[in-house]
């Protein structure tokens, strides 16, 4: 007997429907979430048991399967291989919001799968995949204080638009995804065109309008078919050993807070937890070893709990950061450019105890990234990629290949300076930042924008303004609460939100907020948003002060570039039978790089701009056509009987034949020129064939005419 429900929604003039009951029913939850004609298949699964670990161990995983788009995947296995870097920003965009509405406790392994069943990009799968995420768990008997919801937010035209279409994206000067609760905000990620921040915040509360809707949904569908909340173990610290541990160590926590620095105060303590545990392991030696880990477990949690307290409660109450900084006080702020020679273009930037290396190379549009998608294939002439090696924060690790924090922090950098960057025509170039963290306490992607724009600017990339990026924080107790500037790692870790603000003087480029609490309300928004920008004009002054403006010309090392616009059908005669002429041009001037579209649009790119000159000519050679009534100045390179060729130019001659080599007579072409000789000729005609008609005689001035001389009359008559 079928158990399948359906539920409906009109959003906006699109079909939203719910299917539940009939697959996946062996998940604790799942359903098939239709928006118009894509559709997402959600479902989420549970561990038997509470995990071991000492954080939450929830997995988000989205998956574009290519037959959703009707498609066949690229390269050799012709299957679905890692995970693309849209398919990870997406997981960790649904992660966001979801994480934090979990109780304190709760250990259980948590995974939520997210297959694109169908795909529409015009009906965003993103949100669709965050909506199916959350109703999964709502029907499931999990302890998820949601639903939440997500919705994208355009402005085209000044109107704002909610999912809009990929076409009015492109138009769109804002592109913000956003999610919450029903009473509140607690994941922004976004782009835009130098949007100013009471702008913003209204496109914030205009898709906060629209996630309530999908919020009161879900609810409805959630009370017809949800399951009840189950019994599950949460791992909480027994009150005993929280007075005990408080009681041994408390006061030496609280000093080792205080300190300013970071490594002695990651040092102080430790050594404070580090005699705790050691006291611990000698009082309960006997004890069994599965049992002994866990409660030294807990004795950590402890002192890990003491840490955030008073640091919550220095700032809180004594209006005191960690590091001794004032709530809207920067770090101590340096700008540097051409760290390196021969790189196109270097700049590191310092915030404090974290410092970002970015690097910029130029290279040329074909060495673009392909992006295999559901989508139509996507060509990426700029790209940032962000680097975090463990020695940036003292520690050895693992070197593999980026991981989601990686791809997730590079591409909040990307969209921050994309809003800035020129366009091919204007610059014709495949950009490439890397971002080198040197050090980190916290706000590492932010000091990677200040150093990627001040990279770009080195490099003489014409970026259309220098662009800041700086990170706020936030700690609430009950009513009261307090925004901080420019966090560091420990502000991070125990505050309530990660609120990241990048932008130029005029106004915002990228957005990305975190926060451990239920939501924010509007004010708190409002207010973070005015002390980020304060603090960005800060960050800009700094960065001007070493570089302002991009360099006139790219580097010495870089290479150069010259456009070229050839009629399509002359590029064959560019390439040449099996590309020998195209060979033959970058063999004589230095191996120059030539990239030809099929739009007839011709890159050349040297780093000599000599070599570049003698492509340009050497092509135009090729391409140039004669026109009629054009004289050029040619070399005679064939005499017949008839007449003579005349090369205009290398590889494109004509015929002058006798009877147009002079006004008068001429009996023998030799008579007129010779073989090698350079005369001026004038097209006169040019066949279908392309065959042309030259003419000497007509470039020649005209012979003055004989005066003419009437006979004399003859006077004789006839005899009469």
């Amino acid at each position: 007997m079928s158990n399948v429900r359906l539920f409906e929604m009109d959003f906006d003039g699109r079909k939203l429907i719910v299917e539940t009951g009939e697959v996946a029913k062996q998940a604790a939850g799942a359903a098939i979430i239709r928006y118009n004609d894509t559709a997402v298949l959600s479902v989420c699964a549970v561990g038997k048991k509470p995990s071991t670990m000492n954080f939450f161990p929830l997995m988000v995983i989205y998956q574009e399967k290519m037959y959703a788009a009707g498609k066949i995947p690229g390269g050799f296995l012709k299957r679905e291989g890692r995970p693309s870097d849209n398919e990870t920003l997406t997981s960790r965009l649904i992660d966001r919001p979801i994480r934090p509405l979990f109780p304190k406790g709760f250990k259980y392994d948590l995974q939520i799968i997210n297959q694109v069943m169908s795909a529409n990009t015009d009906y965003s799968p993103q949100m669709t995949a965050m909506f199916g995420s959350s109703l999964a768990l709502g029907l499931s008997d999990m302890p998820f204080n949601g639903p939440i919801a997500g919705v994208i937010v355009g402005r085209v035209d000044g109107k704002l638009v909610v999912n809009p279409t990929q076409a009015q994206l492109e138009v769109s000067d804002i592109d913000l995804s956003i999610a919450g609760t029903k009473d509140a905000i607690n994941m922004v990620e976004s782009s835009a065109n130098e949007v100013n921040e009471e702008e913003m915040l209204q496109a914030i509360m205009f898709g906060h309008s629209w996630v309530k809707k999908l919020v009161t949904f879900q609810e409805e569908i959630i009370s017809a078919v949800g399951k009840e909340t189950g019994e599950y173990e949460y791992k909480v610290v027994s009150e005993e050993v929280v007075e005990h541990v408080t009681s041994l160590i408390g006061a030496d926590m609280v000093k080792a807070v205080s300190i300013e620095e970071k490594q002695e105060r990651g040092e102080a303590i430790e050594a404070v937890t580090s005699k705790v545990i050691a006291q611990y392991e000698e009082e309960n030696h006997g004890m069994d070893k599965e049992d002994l880990r866990a409660l030294l477990g807990d004795v950590r949690t402890v002192c890990n709990d003491i840490v955030q307290a008073e640091m919550r409660r220095l700032i809180s109450e004594d209006k005191v950061r960690p590091d001794g900084r004032k709530l809207h006080e920067l770090r101590d702020l340096e700008s540097k450019i051409d760290m390196f020679e021969r790189t196109h273009g270097s700049a590191m930037f310092t915030r404090g105890q974290t410092q970002a290396l970015a690097l910029t190379t130029l290279g040329s549009l074909s060495e673009h990234k392909k992006v295999d998608g559901m989508d139509d294939l996507e060509k990426k002439t700029f790209m940032l990629h962000y680097n975090f090696p463990a020695y940036s924060v003292g520690e050895t690790g693992r070197y593999m290949s980026a991981g989601r924090r990686e791809i997730g922090h590079g591409m909040l950098g990307e969209r921050a300076l994309s809003k800035v960057m020129p366009d091919q025509e204007t610059f014709p170039y495949t950009v490439r930042i890397v971002s080198e963290i040197l050090e980190s306490n916290g706000s590492s992607s932010q000091a990677t924008i200040c150093a990627g724009s001040m990279s770009l600017m080195a490099a003489g990339v014409p970026i259309k303004a220098p662009v800041a990026g700086i990170a706020m924080g936030l700690i609430k107790e009950g009513d009261f609460y307090s925004i901080l500037t420019d966090i560091q790692g420990m502000e991070d870790h125990y505050g309530d939100m990660d609120f990241k603000v990048a932008g130029t003087a005029e106004g915002i480029t990228a957005l990305q907020m975190d926060i451990k609490i239920s939501g924010l309300s509007e004010d708190i928004m409002r207010e973070a948003l005015e002390q980020a920008r304060i603090a960005r004009l800060e960050i800009l002054d700094n960065m001007n002060s070493v570089i302002a403006k991009a360099r006139p010309e790219v580097s010495e090392h870089a290479p150069k570039v010259k456009l070229l616009t050839i009629k399509p059908d002359k590029i064959r005669d560019v390439i040449g039978p099996g590309g020998k002429m195209i060979t033959q041009i970058i063999e004589k001037c230095g191996d120059v790089k030539i990239d030809i579209e099929q739009d007839g649009r011709v890159t050349i790119m040297h780093t000599n701009y000599q070599d570049i000159a003698k492509a340009v000519k050497m092509i135009e050679d090729i391409i140039r056509e004669a026109k009629k009534g054009e004289v050029y100045a040619g070399k005679v390179v064939r005499v017949e009987k008839f007449g003579c060729f005349v090369e205009l130019w290398k590889g494109t001659d004509g015929l002058c034949h006798i009877s147009k080599l002079a006004h008068e007579r001429v009996a023998k072409v030799e008579d007129v020129c010779n073989i090698g000789d350079i005369i001026n000729v004038k097209v006169i005609g040019i066949d279908d064939r392309g065959r042309i008609d030259l003419s000497r005689k007509d470039t020649l001035p005209r012979p003055p005419r004989k005066e003419f001389k009437p006979k004399k009359e003859t006077t004789d008559k006839k005899p009469e």
